[in-house]
């Protein structure tokens, strides 16, 4: 059985662990790690099959697969520290992977390889087919409440309060990389679309504050040689407001797509 560990015992990370541990994924929880030791010994006790709770070395050396689950930040450290190792690596921060091609080269001289989930959108295959000829365009437009924004660097840093919105507001429009710098935890929907098509610096994002709203929206739009491509999802949050139940369901899936003889799409 592939030998899975996890970094990060957020909502993703536990989501991810429990279909493991659940036989939904043929594959082995080997051991988790987290910056709060005492809340990943917590979370792996309540298992059926109790992992160990490492260290970020310890767990790369007991895995075949990594599965990052914990913030861009620590993306730095765990990417390099496994792919050295000749260790697969599931990446969900996905920001953190843009301006990065040092650990695509990596990957490749160590013959290992990078997996990045679809996320909280739908579609990536019919950009990954259409940009084996011409695309024009890529753009996505996020709409979500107000406190799912909250401290972000690029509110922060421009002093943009939304506390008391009481109707949407466009709070920013840019490339993807800038939002990946402003927005960190809120948009790697928008590196993911990036990474499957035209890049970061051409793919275009806008972010709607919209205090209405209680779900995540995600309206992408792909325009080139091959026609146009629209999509829609309105994403239900988790206990975490930044992060939707599909882009833990999509991680789940892309693991057992890992596990399976079968592989249907793109």
């Amino acid at each position: 059985m592939l030998r899975v560990g996890i970094v990060g015992v957020g909502a993703i990370g536990r989501a991810i662990a429990k279909a493991i541990d659940g036989g939904a994924i043929k594959a082995r929880l080997v051991a988790l790690c987290d910056r709060n030791l005492e809340r990943g010994q917590a979370f792996a006790n309540t298992l059926r099959s109790v992992p160990e709770v490492l260290g970020l070395e310890p767990l790369i050396e007991v895995s075949q697969l990594v599965v990052e689950a914990a913030s861009p930040v620590a993306l730095q450290e765990i990417a390099p520290r496994t792919l050295k190792r000749g260790k697969d690596l599931m990446v969900l921060s996905v920001g953190g992977l843009l301006g990065r091609e040092e650990w695509f080269t990596l990957a490749r001289k160590k013959g290992c390889r990078i997996y990045v989930p679809s996320g909280a959108i739908v579609g990536l295959d019919g950009v990954k087919g259409a940009k084996i000829g011409k695309i024009e365009r890529v753009s996505m437009v996020t709409r979500k409440h107000p406190r799912s924004l909250q401290g972000a660097p690029y509110l922060v840093r421009n002093k943009i309060d939304l506390s008391n919105l009481t109707q949407e507001r466009v709070i920013f429009e840019g490339s993807t990389r800038e939002a990946c710098e402003g927005f960190p935890a809120n948009v790697n929907v928008a590196a993911a679309l990036s990474l499957a098509g035209i890049g970061p610096d051409q793919t275009r994002v806008t972010i709607i504050a919209d205090p209405s709203v209680d779900r995540n929206i995600h309206d992408i739009e792909v325009i080139g040689e091959f026609g146009r491509l629209h999509t829609c999802i309105e994403n239900v949050p988790t206990e975490n407001p930044r992060t939707g139940k599909l882009a833990a369901f999509s991680a789940i899936a892309l693991l057992k797509e890992l596990t399976s003889p079968l592989r249907v799409g793109t």
